[in-house]
Parts: C-alpha cells; sequence; structure tokens
C-alpha cells in the first residue's frame, strides 16, 4: 500500500511540473520587448514538401536587444522564410537583404505590455487549473483507496503532502509570473 502511495504522489508531481514546463514554454513565446530566438519556436515554413521549425533550415542568432538575424543555409529558402514569419503573423516584419532575414522588434508601448501581461496572467491561470487538477484527480484516488481499506489517519497525511505539493508548485508559477511581469515592464 506504501508503495501505491508514493506512486500516486510521484504521478500527482509529474502532472504538476508538465503544467510549469508548459507555462515555460508559453512565457518564452510573449516577447517582451528583447530579442530572442523562441520568439521563432512557433514558426515553420515548407522546406521540400514537409512543414519543418526555421531553427532546422538556418542559423537565427541575436544582433542586438532589439535585432534577430535568420541566415538560412540554403539561400533559396530566403523568400520562404521571409514568407513563413509573414504567415505566423507572430507581429514582426521580416526585413530581407539578399542574404539573411532581419527582424526589428519595435520597443513596447504602454498599451502592448499590459496586454502582453494579460496573456502571460492567463497563461500562469491556466497553469494553476493544471496544478489543481492534478491535486483533484489524486485526492479522488486517496478517497477510493481509503473506501479500499486505507486508514484514516495515513490517508490524510498523504493529503497534507499532496496539499504542500500543490502550494509549492503553485508558489513556483507566482514567482514566473512576477519575473515575466517585471521583464515586460521594464523599459
Amino acid at each position: 500500500m506504501n508503495e501505491e502511495l508514493e506512486m500516486l504522489l510521484m504521478e500527482a508531481e509529474a502532472s504538476m511540473q508538465k503544467g510549469m514546463d508548459h507555462l515555460e514554454v508559453e512565457m518564452n513565446r510573449i516577447r517582451a520587448g528583447k530579442a530572442t530566438p523562441t520568439i521563432l519556436d512557433g514558426v515553420s515554413i515548407e522546406y521540400y514538401g514537409a512543414p519543418t521549425p526555421i531553427s532546422q533550415v538556418a542559423n537565427i542568432s541575436i544582433l542586438d536587444v532589439r535585432t534577430i538575424s535568420i541566415q538560412p543555409w540554403e539561400k533559396n529558402m530566403l523568400a520562404v522564410i521571409e514568407r513563413g514569419i509573414m504567415a505566423a503573423n507572430i507581429g514582426i516584419t521580416p526585413q530581407n537583404d539578399g542574404v539573411q532575414i532581419r527582424l526589428f522588434l519595435p520597443p513596447l508601448t504602454e498599451e502592448r505590455r499590459k496586454e502582453l501581461f494579460k496573456k502571460a496572467s492567463s497563461e500562469g491561470e491556466q497553469a494553476k487549473v493544471t496544478i489543481r487538477n492534478a491535486r483533484r484527480d489524486t485526492m479522488d484516488d486517496i478517497k477510493k483507496m481509503q473506501k479500499d481499506g486505507l486508514s484514516e489517519d495515513v490517508a490524510k497525511d498523504i493529503e497534507k503532502k499532496v496539499q504542500d505539493l500543490t502550494d509549492r508548485y503553485i508558489a513556483n508559477v507566482e514567482k514566473r509570473l512576477a519575473v515575466k511581469e517585471k521583464e515586460m515592464m521594464t523599459v
């Protein structure tokens, strides 16, 4: 029975960690006025008939705080990459100079910063929902085990561990949101 409880706790933590991992990916996609290659993570292009991430057909580098350089490994891919960026609608117009594509990130307005923070907050709330759902599912499993003969004291102990785990992950989400807010609000 003890091994079963440990597995239950490990499954709950794994589910909560998935929520945190997803939050991290989404936070990296939200640009905060600084150039990062992760802005292009969701952009794929048609490469010999298959959708391919830009990072697999070009060298992506950061020239300065507001400029991303994309240098394709094949020169004929310039126009394809440019169209892919335009189609992805990431809010940046590519500049093609015949050798490489440059993305110039405009400085964010106060209104746009607030809009991006709302999006980040929404992603944070989604992560919290995922964490709470993992807690609920685990608590339901504990109640089922209690009906099947698990003692009330052991059940209360494991429920407390699950709640502590939930609290820790919710606090991590809050910390990540605070870091992103600070990053977005600095001009």
